[in-house]
């Protein structure tokens, strides 16, 4: 029998009517995958399942098989008139997560003063190796920086992680196995950067592999006057904020299509920003001055010539299509428009869909995180690892990033969401031009 794989977590669970409590059953997700255990109520939009007595775990009820979900929705009905059945608490691992119920957009989103204080951690001038922290990241920098300097490299970073943390999306922005925080390289120059593998035309790029962001300092807006590094403030913190933003969801883009890793960086970006503060809330200005720019200085009308090839499209396809730098601003350019529809326009308006797919990728998320941290499975170097039989991996391959499409489709056909996109632009002033 396969065994869903998930997230261990201490949670206070609420009592339940006695003809549910002590009941184990077995349970059944969308990918045919059981577990047994018992019904110990909801956290938000995740039914919390008691595999133990000392073991409850959250799952997405969305996940769960049509009889399940019946099942769930009985029980919560039986505790008094359909509410919810009340818990005092997520997961350990994820205390700050918010239940869907209560997300909001934000509006302004500030970096708190207390992330972007700076410990020197050490510093080596024969190794070109100075070594800062900051609440959630740890900066290798070639060259020693004033630690008012760092403070505001930092708030970028930091403040970036506010913003995804205050995004409904349901992002929690941890730091790699094995890694008390994010892990950022700083190079000298952008000769310096090349010779660490930054690609060439790029000015920072966030590695996969290495779990390393890697950035000159051009890239951070330092300009060196004498012997001392300064922070150009007016400098543009766009490509910046993108690496970044794909670095805090580092555990996310396994499960996700490409047009959704780029259109989320692309969101991201696109938001007014200054001195450690994202206005959130002017996201409409932003997308029509971005469409603006677009069609002014690179001569693209707001168009996608396909829907479906570009939001079924695997990544080696991908890579493909952006096979010059103005083809790979088109494909970005479409991929943000796809997500801030769905974060916008679709719909309520209130982005429902989009963060249900968020939080189906959440539990992808989780269910790879338990499975790596059983003790069971052993981790062989190479990206390689063992495991029991016994165990079920999570599905990693490439498919499992469209695993979830069907929840922003929702029975829709390609044409139909095509002529709802055309019709959600024209609503807020702008002509996009979708293809099915």
């Amino acid at each position: 029998m396969q065994k869903i794989t998930l997230c261990l977590s201490l949670l206070l669970i609420a009592s339940l009517p006695a003809q549910m409590a002590g009941a184990v059953r077995s349970w059944t997700d969308d990918a045919g995958r059981t577990v047994n255990a018992e019904f110990a109520g909801m956290d938000g939009d995740s039914v919390l399942l008691r595999m133990s007595p000392e073991k409850t775990v959250p799952f997405p009820l969305a996940r769960l098989s049509a009889v399940d979900q019946a099942f769930v929705k009985e029980a919560v009905a039986s505790t008094g008139g359909g509410a919810a059945v009340p818990t005092a608490a997520t997961s350990v691992s994820d205390p700050n997560r918010v239940p869907i119920a209560q997300r909001t957009w934000p509006e302004n989103v500030t970096v708190p003063p207390r992330s972007i204080e700076i410990t020197t951690i050490s510093e080596s001038v024969a190794q070109r190796k100075y070594v800062y922290q900051s609440e959630a990241f740890e900066f290798s920098s070639q060259a020693k920086l004033a630690g008012s300097v760092m403070k505001e490299v930092a708030r970028t970073f930091e403040a970036t992680r506010s913003l995804i943390n205050a995004l409904p999306w349901g992002v929690v922005c941890r730091p790699p196995e094995g890694m008390q925080r994010f892990q950022a390289a700083l190079y000298e120059s952008r000769q310096d950067y090349f010779e660490a593998g930054g690609p060439e035309n790029s000015g920072g790029v966030y590695n996969t592999g290495e779990k390393i962001f890697k950035i000159p300092f051009p890239s951070l807006g330092l300009e060196k006057r004498g012997q001392t590094y300064f922070k150009n403030d007016s400098y543009s913190n766009g490509t910046l904020v993108h690496e970044i933003t794909h670095q805090l969801m580092d555990d996310y883009l396994g499960f996700m299509p490409t047009w959704i890793i780029e259109g989320t960086a692309e969101y991201a970006e696109m938001l007014p920003y200054k001195s450690g503060t994202f206005r959130a809330d002017a996201h409409k200005n932003a997308i029509k001055d971005d469409i603006s720019v677009w069609e002014k200085n690179e001569g693209f009308p707001p168009s996608i010539d396909s829907l479906k090839k570009h939001m079924t499209m695997p990544r080696e396809q991908w890579v493909a299509e952006c096979s010059t730098p103005s083809r790979m601003s088109e494909m970005y350019h479409r991929s943000q428009l796809l997500v801030y529809y769905f974060c916008h326009l679709d719909g309520d308006g209130k982005g429902t869909r989009f963060i249900r797919f968020m939080e189906a990728v959440y539990g992808e998320v989780q269910a790879k995180r338990a499975f790596f941290a059983d003790p069971r499975v052993k981790m062989l170097g190479g990206g390689r690892f063992s495991y029991p039989r016994s165990l079920t991996p999570p599905d990693m391959s490439e498919n499992a990033g469209f695993k979830h499409l069907p929840i922003l489709l929702e029975e829709r056909s390609y044409e139909k969401i095509a002529a709802e996109i055309i019709a959600a632009y024209k609503n807020i002033g702008v002509k996009v031009q979708v293809a099915p």
